[in-house]
């Protein structure tokens, strides 16, 4: 063997090495989300007419197992058809919540309100998801409540596919849309605003839609009625992006299209697949929103397989990735595929850990969203054990976005540990104000072995992620006798990081007479 060959060998080798490390680190920053779908009672309540009590069970359980598997992310719907799923909204509540479209939680509460405690416990974001256009899910419009828009209005909708669709080409439609999104931006804390992707309406077979006269009365500018189309979503995303950061300018807004955005046969700008599209079916031109810089996040949902014939995985990400402008791309992935059983290469365990190897290996990707919350839950195939034992073993902090807020908080100071009956017990100061004047949103707690380097860029480092101002905590998980190092930094908002605290050096010891800690 020559020695040339012999070179090739070791550098692919280490080439094939540094790839697999790659694909196996599990980042500290990760964008790990899960759409949890209250339309037709997808996911959460499992049932329409449940109890407070029950509703509220079920959720915590949700967000305990996504805990679990190292989510940090949940986008939950919260208007599926013009209702809602939280109190503060000027449309009924949903009949998908209480059995009945009107009808309020007995005993009240809101549900939007507990989701976003319940989620900010655990170290996840709350991402309230908005259908921006649909008003209905089917026909049964005698069941609709009088306060329901549709009511109120019949004349901002059209009819198409058995059910009722605003008229996105109305002036009042998408004043009325933006409206119903600041209700929740000005009343709830929430971390982002989600869209996804039923703008106009899938196409069915035999049927048009019915906006031939508002296209004639407001169409001006535009010779085909496609392009104006497109111009009314285009106005509604930019619109609602600079309205939602107006009221807020630290909230993330996201889009979640249709995986295509159009194929390479229909425009050379297109990816080089074989199926349905977003810019000439829906009239969604969501490359234009991620490359003007519109939204903060584009959530493509690329629910095929690696290599797929028709629509591939890796060349969906790999053209997603080509489009991006300074702005983040999570994927959605489709754990709903194992179950649903008709798509072949999902089958195969190793198909969505393939998957996220491959998102993993461009830098250009911050993370997936899966749908659904179920097909989570139900672990089909092993794959929430995978992301657990795997995957999502040490937590991580979403990515943050610089264009929003690029300024970190000052670290936190004092910090002292001491022994308690159950475990070691850190208390710190709150830091300084940041430069920006922001107030500290929460801490990141770390722990290390004695004697080991200490490493805030390492996730398995991470003992804690707190969504909270406490300057307390509480190690439970510290074994007795050894000794541990502790440091805390600070995140604001947007998920920025100070730099650490003072370390502390103490051994951990079961007894009511606390330890000196060594500070470092």
């Amino acid at each position: 063997m020559s020695k040339i060959y012999l070179v090739l060998v070791v550098v692919l080798v280490g080439a094939i090495n540094a790839s697999f490390a790659q694909q196996s680190k599990s980042p500290k920053r990760e964008f790990r989300g899960v759409w949890v779908a209250s339309v037709e009672n997808i996911d959460w309540p499992t049932k329409p007419g449940e109890s407070t009590d029950q509703q509220k069970k079920e959720l915590i359980d949700l967000l305990d197992a996504h805990h679990a598997a190292g989510i940090n992310a949940i986008m939950l719907q919260i208007r599926p058809a013009a209702d809602a799923f939280y109190a503060k909204s000027r449309e009924p509540w949903s009949k998908w919540l209480t059995g009945k479209q009107g009808l309020a939680p007995d005993p009240m509460y809101d549900p939007l309100e507990f989701a976003i405690q319940e989620a900010h416990k655990r170290g996840m974001e709350l991402h309230a998801w908005f259908n921006p256009y649909r008003a209905t899910k089917d026909n049964d419009y005698a069941s609709l409540s009088p306060h329901h828009i549709t009511n109120i209005h019949p004349e901002w909708f059209f009819e198409y596919g058995g059910q009722k669709l605003f008229n996105p080409g109305l002036p009042e439609v998408q004043e009325y849309i933006i409206r119903v999104v600041l209700d929740v931006v000005d009343n709830y804390d929430i971390d982002g605003v989600h869209m996804d992707d039923y703008f106009y309406p899938y196409h069915v077979a035999g049927q048009q839609l019915s906006d031939q006269l508002t296209y004639a009365k407001y169409g001006a500018g535009f010779s085909d009625i496609k392009d104006w189309r497109r111009d009314n979503v285009n106005r509604l995303v930019k619109a609602l992006g600079d309205s939602i950061h107006a009221h807020n300018p630290r909230l993330k807004y996201g889009m979640s299209p249709f995986s295509i955005w159009a194929n390479k046969y229909q425009n050379p700008e297109g990816s080089d697949t074989h199926g349905g599209d977003s810019y000439y079916e829906l009239y969604a031109d969501s490359r234009k929103w991620v490359q003007e810089g519109w939204v903060d996040y584009i959530n493509p949902q690329l629910y095929r397989p690696l290599n797929d014939k028709l629509v591939a995985f890796n060349i969906m990400i790999d053209w997603w990735a080509n489009q991006v402008n300074n702005r983040h791309i999570y994927i959605g992935q489709a754990p709903y595929r194992i179950i649903e059983n008709k798509l072949p290469a999902f089958r195969q365990p190793a198909e969505l850990p393939n998957e996220i190897k491959y998102l993993r290996n461009n830098a250009r990707i911050q993370g997936s969203v899966y749908f659904s919350s179920k097909s989570l839950t139900a672990n089909p195939l092993g794959f929430t054990d995978s992301l657990k034992n795997n995957y999502y073993h040490y937590p991580a902090l979403p990515p943050v976005m610089l264009w929003l807020d690029s300024v970190a908080p000052m670290p936190p100071v004092n910090l002292t540990a001491s022994t308690g009956p159950t475990g070691i017990n850190l208390k710190w100061q709150q830091p300084a104000m940041a430069k920006d004047s922001e107030a500290v949103y929460g801490y990141l707690i770390y722990r290390f072995d004695e004697n080991t380097r200490i490493n805030t860029d390492d996730p398995k480092n991470i003992l804690s992620i707190r969504y909270d101002d406490a300057i307390e905590y509480e190690d439970k998980t510290a074994q007795n006798g050894k000794s541990y190092i502790y440091v805390v930094t600070a995140i604001d908002r947007l998920k920025n990081e100070s730099d650490r605290s003072n370390s502390v050096l103490i051994k951990a010891s079961v007894t009511d007479k606390p330890n000196e800690q060594v500070n470092q």
